[in-house]
């Protein structure tokens, strides 16, 4: 009998122990919209978390399509209380899902609770992860629009520092005089870019000026007449350069891109995100020397466009608060960012502050040539309008990109587009 009872209570003790640990286990069910190599570097990223973490935490990941089909899953999801723990999602498009009520607060004790705070990060991605002081997000990175450089030609023009790096482009005069003489008769022109981003470098030209795009209190879209005047001062500069022939009118991303890529273009304006594509073409050994560096200073103030992956977690309706749950969720998100080093290959700027001023990625080119713009960019402003997949894309495409083509004329342009979505409000 005693025999019995001690076999009993060693099974007992047994199954207690398993129960224990299985407990201690989590899974983080996570959602993205990363694809491509964007999507090749998130999913090395998850395995080596779950490598590190094996029998204590395992991400589940799953990757949604990008856009609206993404952030209205999320969206309704979580209403019924079947959302992920974790998703990624853009910093422009945080107010429009605080104001659905999407998304849960991150508290400075949740940040503290794996040795972050606001300081761990640039103070534009720090500003943009909150709506009226709350946040709502932990930023990973910044991406922005920057200017793309052929070497070859530039030095052949003199316009290259001992280290390589372009001279001379700062300010209006400089740069046109640059993109005029780029520009030549057998069909080379001095830039490329694709006619649909170009509300991007129209938003950064904006902000150097130091225009202002929302203000709720002001009276919502560009509040002032100076501000509409800037909007199409701004259009007018790019359009000026279609009129001018130093880019074409009209061409489409696979075209702006291979016009660079071929040497028909001394520089390109897009974003950071297509840094791996020249990289693997110089791999290859199939593209000229190039580089890349921030938008040139042509107003009164340096500023880009910029926006930001970041990590949220989902306002399940309906499930009760979980401590164990949100500590996993906290250390997947504080994991990421320590290790966004790998991240940055894609061409993305850390927005973590430790792993932008390390030594790596100090040696990371041309990323670090370009990583000021962190701190000068210009996020969306913070508006339900805002952000990928939203009708203030919307407005930029039906008002600004058609006025750098003379389809409309800029000044009205700008009126038309700040009528447009304040009549959105």
């Amino acid at each position: 009998m005693t025999k019995t009872i001690k076999r009993l209570a060693l099974v007992s003790t047994a199954l207690m122990a398993l129960t224990s640990a299985a407990a201690a286990q989590q899974t983080v069910v996570w959602w993205d919209f990363l694809a491509g190599g964007d999507g090749v570097r998130m999913k090395a990223l998850i395995d080596a978390f779950n490598e590190e973490h094996a029998g204590e935490i395992t991400i589940e990941g799953t990757t949604l399509e990008w856009g609206t089909p993404f952030y209205t899953k999320l969206q309704t999801s979580a209403a019924i209380g079947e959302g992920p723990d974790i998703a990624t999602y853009h910093l422009s498009r945080i107010p429009l899902a605080v104001d659905s009520g999407t998304l849960a607060e991150i508290s400075d004790e949740d940040l503290a609770s794996v040795g972050l705070s606001d300081d761990s990060f640039t103070a534009a991605a720090a500003q943009a992860a909150k709506v009226d002081g709350t946040r709502y997000a932990v930023p990973f990175d910044q991406h922005g629009l920057i200017l793309y450089y052929n070497k070859e030609m530039l030095d052949e023009a003199g316009m290259l520092d001992e280290n390589g790096m372009p001279t001379g482009l700062d300010g209006m005069e400089n740069f046109e005089a640059a993109l005029a003489q780029f520009t030549t008769d057998d069909g080379k022109y001095g830039l490329s870019m694709p006619t649909g981003d170009r509300y991007r470098a129209v938003y950064s030209f904006f902000g150097q000026q130091g225009g202002t795009m929302f203000d709720a209190e002001a009276g919502g879209f560009f509040p002032t007449d100076e501000d509409v005047n800037k909007l199409a001062t701004a259009t007018e500069t790019m359009k000026r350069w279609v009129d001018n022939g130093w880019t074409p009118a009209q061409i489409e991303s696979p075209a702006a891109l291979a016009q660079f890529t071929s040497g028909q273009a001394a520089f390109f304006i897009m974003g950071n995100w297509e840094v791996p594509t020249f990289t693997d073409l110089a791999a290859k050994g199939e593209l000229f020397e190039w580089g890349a560096v921030e938008l040139p200073v042509l107003f009164d103030q340096p500023a880009a466009w910029s926006d930001s992956h970041a990590f949220v977690i989902p306002a399940n309706a309906g499930q009760e608060d979980d401590p164990e749950k949100r500590a996993a969720v906290m250390e997947v998100i504080a994991w990421m960012d320590k290790n966004s080093l790998d991240w940055a290959g894609a061409g993305h700027i850390p927005a973590y502050n430790e792993v932008r001023e390390s030594e790596g990625f100090a040696s990371m080119k041309p990323q670090s040539d370009y990583a000021g713009f962190a701190d000068t960019a210009v996020f969306d402003p913070r508006t339900v309008l805002a952000g990928p997949a939203a009708p203030l894309g919307d407005a930029w495409s039906n008002f600004i990109n058609p006025a750098t083509t003379g389809e409309l004329d800029p000044a009205d342009a700008a009126m038309e587009m700040r009528d447009d979505l304040n009549s959105q409000l």
